[in-house]
């Protein structure tokens, strides 16, 4: 018999765009249960993944809530009670982790969207202090594209597999690297406010901490990977100090993807806005089988996914 790994994970920042809300509010109790957390978030969420513009989503304290209370909202109608099973393994990227953390049952749902409020409006405040972005390197042997980042005085901000490294810092660095990129390698300057998960987000982790002392975590009740090294976390205290230093620190997907195939991971399912995460995981994970939710019609995909994982 073929054992099947079913992990879901969570897209992050960069994943929304234009609209992508809109087919999914006629699902029965999506449109409330959006409503609802939109007065957690202090924000029309709604209106923001139906009618705005890519700039307004853009911003960090606009995006980040959106994304967690999208993937949410869209996990909750994939794993209802009518669902055949549920996960093996969950796992996000960036702010992704807040998503899983709630399908994990280490947040809840309100607490998840709370505390991501206040992360993405400090972040957007910690970006707005000094000038910096970042910048994507695709391609290029790993080592040289490393070596060349710690050169300009970059930080490897996402090492996220796949021959794909994304580097961050000030916009004065970042231009010193566009002049003078690793062999190989093809750079794509990212739309984002500043430099997440470099030092420079210092001032967002001080605030993330003291938002989330308040908070009384549970242990995850499913294998649940960390960003900081791939490891799975059986501790949900442990899980929220890392998510709170994790502002401040490279996301290392390519560890986390290295831990699903070290689990047998047979099937993948990225929450809405997907298509980022299966788009890494069939470049670094060969033969996994992949379902990126974009619309109500690629639920169909997902429970059958499922449904195949709870009939072995």
């Amino acid at each position: 018999m073929v054992d099947f790994v079913l992990v879901i994970v969570a897209p992050g920042q960069g994943a929304q765009t234009p609209g992508f809300l809109s087919p999914w509010l006629e699902i029965p109790g999506l449109r409330d249960r959006l409503s609802a957390w939109s007065d957690v978030a202090g924000l029309d969420l709604i209106s923001y993944g139906t009618t705005a513009e890519a700039g307004e989503i853009r911003d960090t304290a606009v995006a980040q809530p959106l994304l967690v209370a999208a993937g949410l909202a869209v996990a909750e109608v994939l794993l209802g009670e009518d669902s055949p099973g549920g996960p093996d393994a969950v796992a996000g990227h960036s702010v992704g982790e807040f998503t899983a953390a709630a399908l994990a049952g280490v947040l809840t749902p309100e607490q998840a969207v709370a505390l991501v409020r206040e992360r993405g409006q400090a972040m957007a405040k910690a970006a707005a202090v000094t000038e910096t972005g970042m910048t994507a390197v695709l391609g290029g042997v790993e080592e040289e594209v490393l070596e060349t980042i710690e050169r300009h005085g970059l930080t490897p901000a996402n090492i996220n597999g796949a021959g794909q490294i994304v580097a961050a810092g000030t916009a004065e660095q970042l231009a010193a690297f566009a002049a003078g990129p690793p062999a190989g390698a093809r750079l794509v300057s990212l739309s984002v406010a500043g430099a997440f998960h470099t030092h420079h987000m210092a001032p967002a982790v001080q605030h993330l901490r003291a938002e989330a002392a308040g908070v009384t975590p549970a242990d995850p009740g499913v294998t649940l990977l960390s960003n900081a090294d791939g490891t799975a976390v059986a501790s949900g205290a442990e899980f929220v100090e890392r998510l709170i230093d994790q502002v401040g620190r490279p996301v290392r997907w390519d560890l986390c993807m290295a831990t699903m195939a070290g689990l047998g991971a047979t099937t993948m399912i990225e929450l809405l806005p997907g298509g980022t995460l299966t788009g890494l995981a069939k470049r670094a994970l060969r033969g996994i089988a992949t379902v990126p939710l974009k619309t109500p019609d690629d639920l169909a995909a997902a429970r059958a996914a499922i449904s195949k994982e709870t009939a072995q």
